[in-house]
């Protein structure tokens, strides 16, 4: 271990940490939350949401017996809806296995959907004073810089290096500070592009600055060119309600509604009728135009054509609901489709 990265570490963070709503939280399950939350999404977006949550479903129990609707309208906005999903399914296990209180056992931890190496060490560090390490990508970053790590950060080796590393430099029983600090000092110090170096209470041991190397640090394998596709959307308005459809419950946003659609080429509105009657079954006279929406995934972009329509034929199926137009609003939605449900309200 690195007792001077430590001591400089933990001395900096008890006098600059962060203050959020999780920190210091009595209930494991506050912690559990939040880290869920914080994958792949900022803290300052996932503030508010998180004390949304926390109002709505207070306890594990809680959030166990909402419905599914429930909890991903509550979620709405927040993005990568499996990670609602999979906190809804634990809970209930947890709940109905474990007597509604987060197990401390790693391996029982690990079982639950949506938890996985990282969650794991996060939660049994901070929420149960654990010597376990973590990595997400704020201590990548971190470790790739403080050591100059050449590897791909993103493939096996890489992983392996920096696991190491983050377990080798860990102070025992300080796992909780010490993770923390790494985070904090990822978010708000050695940042992806331009680290404030000279502000970094561990400069002077940092390999990549030595090297001149910190703006090449973390190196990641290269990018794939995103896909961009084209969807027509049918918005079939009768009587005061919209048709909406369910997606799938697995796969990308998975249990939200959408306003009926399918994937089209270079002409959407000359296309929209076809597509969708082959894709849903879904019969509808296309009518005018409605403003294009736009939309970057984490791997593919897309583009809406959403359409106002007259319906010829709806098939009876279990995913396929008329609203009324005033409660578009309990019907959690993507930001495309919410876009979209805005405009025609």
């Amino acid at each position: 271990m690195n007792k001077r990265l430590t001591t400089r570490l933990l001395n900096w963070y008890h006098t600059h940490k962060r203050i959020l709503p999780w920190r210091d939280h009595p209930d494991p399950y506050a912690v559990w939350v939040s880290e869920i939350m914080l994958q792949q999404t900022r803290v300052e977006t996932v503030i508010p949401y998180f004390e949304k949550w926390m109002r709505l479903f207070p306890n594990v129990t809680a959030l166990a017996s909402a419905s599914e609707q429930t909890v991903l309208n509550a979620w709405e906005g927040l993005g990568y809806y499996s990670r609602a999903r999979n906190l809804h399914k634990a809970a209930k296990i947890v709940a109905e296995k474990f007597n509604g209180e987060l197990p401390r056992d790693l391996d029982d931890l690990k079982s639950l959907p949506g938890i996985g190496r990282y969650t794991v060490g996060a939660i049994a560090s901070m929420a149960f004073g654990m010597d376990e390490a973590t990595l997400d990508g704020n201590l990548r970053r971190v470790f790739a810089r403080l050591f100059d790590v050449t590897e791909f950060v993103d493939s096996p080796a890489g992983e392996k290096v920096l696991w190491a590393l983050a377990a080798e430099n860990m102070p025992k029983g300080q796992a909780g500070d010490y993770n923390q600090a790494l985070m904090d000092l990822g978010a708000t110090i050695c940042l992806p592009k331009k680290p404030r170096c000279l502000l970094c209470p561990l400069m002077e041991i940092c390999k990549a600055r030595e090297h001149g190397t910190q703006e090449l640090r973390p190196v990641l394998k290269p990018k794939k060119r995103t896909p961009q596709y084209i969807h027509a959307a049918a918005v079939v308005v009768e009587r005061g309600r919209v048709l909406l459809s369910q997606r799938p419950a697995d796969g990308l946003l998975g249990g939200m509604w959408e306003f009926p659609n399918a994937r089209v080429g270079e002409n959407p509105a000359k296309e929209l009728t076809n597509a969708l009657r082959e894709a849903t079954s879904i019969q509808v006279e296309r009518g005018e135009a409605l403003e294009v929406v736009n939309h970057a995934y984490s791997h593919f972009k897309v583009t809406v054509h959403p359409f106002l329509c007259r319906a010829v034929s709806i098939p009876k199926k279990k995913n396929l609901k008329w609203v009324k137009l005033g409660e578009l609003d309990d019907f959690p939605m993507g930001k495309v489709d919410r876009q979209i449900a805005k405009k025609i309200k």
